[in-house]
């Protein structure tokens, strides 16, 4: 009889638990972006991004979708190329950090635009 009851502890302390509902656990995505292009740049295609930017660190086709990545000391960029009249046409930017009043932040644009010079 000694053996029985831890069981018969463990089996009626589940049943207790079986009853209560359980807990939606839902993860938290941190904020989108604030909407917005940065002047200038949107509607470029990708020859002129090259000759305002250089050559990317780093470029990755997603089907008809390209994405340059551009490095910098303090930042980076991120150019989305899609397809318009036979060109690759910038359509979208980002950078990591992310502006405040948008997506892209002009002071990190500025500063990878015034490297291509340099370079």
């Amino acid at each position: 009889m000694k053996r029985g009851f831890p069981l018969l502890f463990i089996l009626s302390a589940l049943s207790a638990c079986a009853g209560q509902p359980r807990q939606q656990q839902t993860a938290l995505l941190p904020p989108g972006p604030p909407p917005g292009e940065p002047a200038g740049i949107t509607g470029l295609v990708s020859a002129q991004i090259k000759t305002a930017y250089g050559e990317p660190n780093f470029v990755r086709k997603d089907g008809q979708t390209e994405i340059w990545r551009y490095d910098g000391q303090t930042c980076r960029a991120f150019f989305f190329f899609y397809p318009q009249d036979g060109n690759e046409v910038v359509r979208h930017v980002e950078t990591i950090p992310r502006g405040t009043q948008m997506a892209a932040d002009t002071t990190c644009l500025d500063a990878l635009r015034a490297r291509s010079r340099v370079s």
